[in-house]
């Protein structure tokens, strides 16, 4: 048997283990998935001998990179990585399968939001990689975070023109994550449109407070489902590539 995990800080949000256990148990998979919720990043050495193969949430998608022997460019280019492959030898390989995610998740919209302009809620990992996805499409990215150093503008300075100059807003803060599913991003929705669309990361629950704000407001919504499940697969590859 082969053994799986998660790591991350605090971890009862997660389904991770509920999609891997079933996906193991219909394909017939002879392996383990568990998550691990540790206190600080370092304790993933402990992990490295038992485990094939890790994913990584928050808050550690950067801090594990000093522990990794190999990054991909990719996930060098995010500056985050929230996949993990280990060797026979120990050795962690880090790869950033949230990219993929967002990619397939967005791709429906592409057409309509290629050379416009994106608002991102947060700064962490998962901004990094909403931005990267962006970037591709040639959108300028406009970062907003509680700290003006780790983004390009504070939630206090968003207002009706900040609204009003965007066509897609992206929530990678993890406001509204179960259990805390009565808090959200405090924007303005009152000045969103039909014109936008929201998409936030967070998949549990399918539908935050921030989707429905949106949606009440006539914005297209997307939730983070398939985010996830798209992730979930591609970092099944690459542990067994």
């Amino acid at each position: 048997m082969r053994y799986f995990g998660l790591i991350g800080y605090p971890l009862g949000h997660s389904a991770s283990a509920e999609y891997f256990g079933a996906k193991f148990a219909s394909e017939g998979i002879d392996a383990e998935y568990s998550l691990y919720e540790i206190a600080d990043v370092s304790q993933v050495t402990s992990l490295r001998a038992k485990l094939s193969g890790m994913n990584v949430t928050i808050p550690y998608k950067k801090a594990i990179i000093p522990y990794l022997s190999t990054i991909t460019a990719e996930a060098e280019a995010v500056g985050a990585v929230n996949c993990v492959r280990i060797d026979a030898s120990g050795a962690m390989h880090g790869h950033n399968t949230d990219v993929d995610g967002i990619r397939a998740t967005l791709a429906p919209y592409m057409g309509s939001l290629r050379g416009r302009r994106a608002l991102i809620l947060g700064s962490g990992g998962a901004s990094a990689a909403v931005r990267y996805v962006l970037c591709e499409a040639c959108m300028e990215c406009v970062v907003v975070s509680r700290d003006k150093e780790r983004g390009d503008i504070t939630y206090e300075e968003i207002d009706e023109q900040v609204i009003r100059s965007v066509v897609l807003i992206v929530n990678t803060s993890p406001l509204g994550m179960f259990p805390a599913v009565d808090t959200f991003p405090d924007i303005p929705y009152q000045y969103l449109t039909s014109q936008h669309l929201l998409f936030d990361v967070v998949y549990n629950p399918r539908q935050t407070e921030f989707l429905r704000r949106g949606a009440m407001a006539g914005a297209q919504v997307v939730g983070g489902y398939e985010m996830f499940c798209r992730q979930a697969e591609a970092s099944w590859q690459i542990w067994n590539d």
